[in-house]
C-alpha cells in the first residue's frame, strides 16, 4: 500500500490506530479517502497481525462527511437517462461496500469521535463495532439537507443502533443529536470530556481486545453480526456451527492458566489471507 494523505496509520501492542488527518478541510471525504480507506481496511483485514482497530481523527470536527465539491466534477451523477440512473446504484454500491469492510473486518472497530460526525461520516460510524464520544460531539444526517436522501449505511444500520422515531426525527429533519442524547439512546458507549481523553479510552479498550484469543474474538463478532438481523432460533443454529468451528482446548486453557497467573495469555494471529486472484 502506498502512502496515504488522508489518514496515518499506526500499530502498537497488536492494535492498530487509524486518524483521519485532513483537519483543515474538516476531514471530508473524496474519491482518495475512499480509495485509501479500502486500501487500509483490506490490508488490515488480510494481513491478520492486528487485533482491534480505533479509528479518531483530528481538529475541530470528526468528519464533516462527504467533500461537496466531489459532486461538482469528480463524480458524475447522470439522472438524465436509465443508464446514467443505472450508473449511480452501482456506484454507491461500490462506495457502501467500503464501510461495509469495516463490518465484515475480522477484528472489532472502535471509533473515537470528536465535534461533529456528520453525513458520510455517520454512515461510518455506525459501520464501527463501539463508538466512545467527547462532550462536544453531535451527530447528523446531513443529506436531507442537501436536497438528498442518506445512501452509504446510516439509514440501514441506525435504526438498529437507536430508537426507530428517533432515526425518523434526524433522517427527515436534518437536526443535530448532541452526544449526550446519542449516550441516553446507546449510539455510543462512553462519553469524555476531552477528544484526548476519548481516544485514550478507545486505545485502552483495544487493547484490553488484544489480549484475548484472536479466533476467538473473530467468532464473537461473526455471531453478534449475524444475530442483529436474524431470528434467534436462526442465530442459535450459526452458533452451534461458528463455535465448532472455532472452539480450541488450548485456547481455553491458555486463557484460564493466564488469569489465575496473572499474566497476558499467549495466543496465536489471524492466518494472513490471499486472495485466490493472486495466486498461481
Amino acid at each position: 500500500m502506498t502512502a496515504t494523505t488522508c489518514f496515518s496509520l499506526s500499530s502498537t501492542d497488536s492494535v492498530a490506530h487509524l486518524v483521519l488527518n485532513r483537519p483543515a478541510e474538516l476531514n471530508t471525504m473524496h474519491p482518495t479517502f475512499w480509495r485509501e480507506l479500502d486500501e487500509v481496511l483490506t490490508r488490515i483485514h488480510n494481513e491478520g497481525t492486528v487485533r482491534a482497530l480505533v479509528i479518531s481523527s483530528t481538529g475541530k470536527h470528526f468528519s464533516a462527511g462527504m467533500a461537496l465539491e466531489t459532486f461538482a466534477g469528480a463524480i458524475s451523477m447522470d439522472d438524465q437517462s436509465p443508464e446514467g440512473r443505472a450508473a449511480i446504484f452501482d456506484l454507491l454500491t461500490d462506495m457502501q461496500a467500503t464501510f461495509t469492510k469495516l463490518e465484515n473486518l475480522r477484528i472489532p472497530v472502535i471509533c473515537a469521535i470528536q465535534g461533529g460526525c456528520i453525513g458520510g461520516a455517520v454512515d461510518m460510524v455506525t459501520a464501527a463495532c463501539i463508538r466512545y464520544a467527547s462532550a462536544d460531539a453531535f451527530f447528523c444526517i446531513q443529506e436531507i439537507n442537501i436536497g438528498m436522501v442518506a445512501d452509504v449505511g446510516t439509514l440501514q444500520r441506525l435504526p438498529k443502533l437507536i430508537p426507530f422515531a428517533v432515526v425518523k426525527e434526524m433522517a427527515y429533519t436534518g437536526r443535530r443529536l448532541p452526544a449526550a442524547k446519542a449516550l441516553a439512546y446507546g449510539l455510543v458507549n462512553e462519553l469524555f470530556d476531552t477528544h484526548e481523553a476519548t481516544v485514550a479510552a478507545a486505545l485502552q479498550c483495544a487493547k484490553e481486545i488484544a489480549t484475548k484469543p484472536p479466533v476467538a474474538i473473530w467468532g464473537t463478532k461473526q455471531a453478534v453480526t449475524y444475530a442483529r438481523d436474524h431470528s434467534v432460533e436462526d442465530s442459535l443454529r450459526q452458533m452451534g456451527w461458528l463455535q465448532g468451528a472455532v472452539w480450541s482446548n488450548a485456547h481455553v486453557r491458555e486463557a484460564i492458566t493466564a488469569m489465575k497467573d496473572k499474566r497476558a495469555g499467549d495466543f496465536a494471529p489471524l492466518s494472513s489471507l490471499q486472495s485466490f486472484k493472486s495466486l498461481g
